[in-house]
């Protein structure tokens, strides 16, 4: 859960620190990575689970994800480090399923169930009898309501009807939390994520209370990239405002990264100005002169993921403007041919959308302010004693706006509105991907025409991504405050010429 610090997001942090204090500091990999599962639980008396030795087997597959490698196989057991030589490389990209279950970590949460809580009264009236259709509710020798599951149809009309709220509905939370349906069970009762459904948003992993569910990473091979002494330059979203304390400033954190081996740092929202002037364009000259019906925004890859897996005949209404992190990327690349670009975001779909062919040749490797945060403790950058500070004005305040939900639209409108003020624009945003299959069947339906449409698929955008380290609202007050604060207000007219080749 994101912005407090539950026994799920140390453990996680514990992880991404130790396997980073390996790959900036060891002089032998293998045996200090068999050793961070030790280090994680230090005592015999285990915290969380029934035996100290599942403890460890699930934090072996923690480091294992966090090394950017596959969980390992359950009919054979294998050392941790099994497969690290084909991962020990500073050009290894994730390999699918990014989203997965641990499955000795899953607690196998009952889906989709209502039952009778110790709360009922056992009163006269029994309207969760009566209303129920199926008579699958009948009552025990001590006078409590008993729901029989065979013969329930999960309608939750008993829950409705009763007044003490009595009846309980079980949900498993990362189902819950999925808004493309993508988790199921499997045979033995424990979550099951379908790579074909799934879009990589990672709301199902900052759902989960057992932290059962993680993704790979890449900060290893990013930080042996850097000891290497390859020329690694950062792109930071603008999300990253407020995740590293109220007053760190974006100057401050580029000094920071800079002390962590980054040879330079940019802002992606340079990148957001690039598409908003591109998507006013494509609005001015299309929507409005009713070549195309509509346009969906390109920025958010979940969203974009949804449109192509479940409404594959909308494609070519996604803006074909880059999206940000990539308009950044190529433009980085252009001034240093030799860079290795590492885009810093809130985002956990961005480490899928970099995985593109299209895309891997701008954007070498993803992290997550969450993994960031792990790199900053791994080399003791404390930033309540911090002073460092190195100036960067790359963006305006519409580009830094893309960060909190209807952030793109209202860059995108006020573009139009400065540069087309003859067109008259409307805009419709959705935030949440079950928000986001709405909007894309009212729009498949006619029922959007003319509209610019912004998708983002974490309800709050990207201020509530799965790497972030904030509560979403302070994460939006201090995006908004940047974008506020902003000296230049809105990108140039002439910016959509380039989209770079």
């Amino acid at each position: 859960m994101r912005g407090i610090e539950t026994p799920v997001v140390k453990l996680r942090r514990k992880v991404f620190v130790e396997v980073a204090r390996v790959a900036y500091e060891s002089e032998n990999v293998n045996d200090d990575i068999e050793a961070i599962p030790y280090k994680i639980t230090p005592n015999e008396i285990p915290q969380y689970r029934e035996s100290i030795y599942r403890e460890r087997a699930i934090a072996s597959e923690r480091v294992r994800l966090a090394m950017g490698m596959s969980l390992r196989p359950q009919d054979k057991p294998v050392h941790i480090t099994s497969g690290l030589d084909a991962s020990n490389i500073s050009d290894k990209y994730y390999e699918p399923p990014l989203m997965q279950v641990i499955p000795s970590a899953c607690d196998k949460c009952e889906d989709n169930v209502y039952e009778v809580t110790n709360q009922c009264r056992g009163c006269m009236e029994r309207a969760c009898a009566t209303v129920c259709p199926k008579g699958a509710i009948s009552v025990d020798k001590d006078g409590r309501s008993v729901i029989d599951r065979e013969k329930c149809i999960k309608c939750g009309k008993c829950k409705s009807a009763c007044p003490y709220n009595a009846i309980a509905h079980k949900i498993r939370p990362c189902a819950n939390a999925c808004g493309v349906k993508a988790i199921s069970s499997d045979a033995l009762g424990r979550a099951s994520i379908d790579p074909e459904k799934c879009v990589g948003c990672g709301q199902c992993m900052v759902s989960c209370p057992f932290g059962a569910i993680a993704d790979k990473s890449q900060i290893f091979q990013l930080i042996r990239a850097m000891k290497k002494g390859d020329e690694v330059v950062a792109e930071v979203a603008p999300a990253i405002i407020g995740q590293f304390g109220a007053n760190v400033s974006l100057w401050k954190i580029k000094a920071a990264l800079k002390d962590l081996g980054f040879r330079e740092v940019f802002e992606v929202a340079q990148g957001a100005d690039v598409g908003a002037a591109t998507e006013a364009h494509h609005y001015a000259t299309e929507v409005a002169t009713g070549k195309i019906p509509f346009l969906l925004t390109s920025c958010c890859p979940a969203w974009s993921m949804l449109a192509k897996k479940q409404f594959p005949e909308m494609v070519e209404r996604v803006s074909s403007a880059l999206t940000p992190m990539v308009a950044t990327a190529r433009s980085i690349k252009q001034k240093m041919p030799n860079a290795r670009v590492v885009f810093i975001g809130p985002c956990a779909a961005k480490k899928l959308e970099a995985s593109r062919r299209t895309v891997r040749s701008d954007v070498d490797f993803v992290i997550t302010f969450e993994e960031l945060a792990a790199m900053f403790e791994a080399r003791g950058i404390d930033f309540a004693t911090y002073e460092k500070e190195e100036p960067i004005h790359d963006a305006t305040g519409a580009g830094r706006g893309y960060a909190v939900a209807g952030g793109v639209a209202s860059a995108v409108e006020q573009c139009i509105r400065e540069y087309y003020p003859e067109v008259e624009v409307k805009i419709e945003h959705a935030e949440g991907l079950t928000e986001c299959r709405k909007m894309l069947t009212l729009a498949k339906a006619g029922k959007k025409n003319g509209c610019l449409i912004e998708g983002m698929g974490c309800p709050g955008g990207c201020v509530a991504g799965a790497g972030t380290n904030i509560p979403v609202e302070k994460g939006a007050a201090a995006v908004e405050k940047f974008t506020c604060d902003s000296s230049k207000k809105l990108p140039e007219k002439d910016l959509y010429e380039i989209q770079l080749p």
